[in-house]
């Protein structure tokens, strides 16, 4: 039987979310975000900084253009999209460390993260029920 803290922590080295990632980016951590979406999603946004590597070419151009020992996050639109994990099953068949952003972009978005577009790098206003949104008081 496995024990609970096992299991949390093993979930842990495989997921991750938009505040953590948000927040290694800001520490300065280096993190390759990957974008497994279609190139029509990825038109639409995408994570700032992303990089857009549809989840059926990743065996083909990972290892060209990704290090070896790079720390790998991907992500699709949402909970209900399961790009992701199968993104993620293609780095880890390659042997990266590779960990799925629960909540996809549409997370990222909600807690309010840098998105980028052809119109260049934008933030939406924080969804107060996915993240801390900051509520403005009248002096």
């Amino acid at each position: 039987m496995i024990e609970r803290t096992d299991y949390y922590a093993a979930k842990l080295a495989y997921e991750t979310d938009a505040s953590d990632v948000h927040a290694a980016r800001k520490a300065g951590e280096t993190v390759y975000v990957v974008d497994v979406r279609s190139d029509e999603a990825w038109a639409q946004g995408r994570v700032a900084g992303a990089i857009h590597m549809h989840y059926s070419e990743i065996a083909a151009r990972a290892p060209q253009e990704i290090p070896a020992d790079a720390n790998v996050i991907v992500y699709c639109w949402s909970p209900g999209c399961n790009a992701g994990a199968k993104g993620a099953l293609e780095f880890a068949k390659l042997g990266y460390s590779v960990r799925e952003m629960i909540g996809g972009f549409e997370y990222w978005v909600r807690e309010g993260y840098p998105i980028e577009d052809a119109d260049g790098i934008h933030r939406r206003p924080v969804d107060p029920l996915t993240g801390v949104a900051r509520i403005r008081t009248r002096a």
